[in-house]
């Protein structure tokens, strides 16, 4: 993730929007550090087997489809659910619906994880049987 962040902000004067590109670049960059983080402590994370895999799937998910979702955004110039990046830009309403459906979903999927993570790594966290 760390390294498609930065290979983006290579090519990012090429997008339809650039400062939508130059936010993909930025997820690409601070997801990977987050991934990062998060592995280095994955194993003082105590949730359930079902949690466990939950948490997994959704911080994939949730940092990659982020980054894919920006992307996207800046080649197709949508301004949904970003008027500061937007700076003049809009799409077709279909593009539009798209890429805010995504930053939705992916939201959610980064509130989920974020929420499992702080739950197993409570000070007395027990590995819940599921």
């Amino acid at each position: 993730m760390f390294l498609i962040g930065l290979l983006t902000g290579l090519v990012e004067q090429h997008f339809t929007n650039v400062r939508m590109a130059l936010a993909a670049h930025l997820e690409g960059v601070m997801n990977g550090i987050f991934l990062l983080v998060v592995g280095a402590i994955w194993n003082e994370v105590k949730l359930s087997p079902l949690l466990s895999r939950i948490a997994y799937w959704t911080l994939l998910s949730g940092t990659y489809g982020n980054w894919v979702v920006t992307t996207t955004a800046a080649i197709l110039g949508t301004a949904a659910l970003s008027p500061i990046t937007a700076s003049g830009h809009s799409a077709a309403p279909g593009p539009e619906a798209l890429v805010t459906v995504g930053f939705i979903l992916i939201g959610l999927a980064i509130i989920l994880a974020s929420s499992l993570l702080l739950w197993g790594l409570r000070r007395n966290a027990k590995a819940i049987p599921s």
